[in-house]
C-alpha cells in the first residue's frame, strides 16, 4: 500500500468493499443460524436441547461470520496490490 492519500474512488472501493464483507457476512450468520437453531424455534423439544440448539447456532453463526468478514477483506487486500 502506497503511503500517500487515496482518492475518492478508492475510498469509495474500500467502503463498498467493507459494506459487502457486512452483508454477506450477516446473511450467512442468519442462515445458519437458522439451521442449527430452526427445530428449537420450531418443534417443541426438551429445554436442554432447545438452549443447546440455539447457544450451538449462534456461536457457529457468529464465528463463521467473522471468518466471512475477514476472508471477504483479505482478499480484497490480495487483489489491490
Amino acid at each position: 500500500m502506497s503511503t500517500g492519500r487515496r482518492s475518492q474512488a478508492e475510498r469509495d472501493e474500500i467502503t463498498v468493499e467493507i459494506g459487502y464483507a457486512l452483508f454477506s457476512a450477516g446473511f450467512l450468520a442468519v442462515v445458519v443460524f437458522a439451521a442449527i437453531a430452526g427445530p428449537a424455534l420450531v418443534r417443541d423439544l426438551s429445554p436442554a436441547v432447545d438452549t443447546a440448539l440455539l447457544i450451538t447456532g449462534a456461536s457457529v453463526a457468529g464465528l463463521l461470520g467473522a471468518l466471512r468478514v475477514v476472508h471477504v477483506l483479505r482478499t480484497f487486500a490480495r487483489r489491490r496490490r
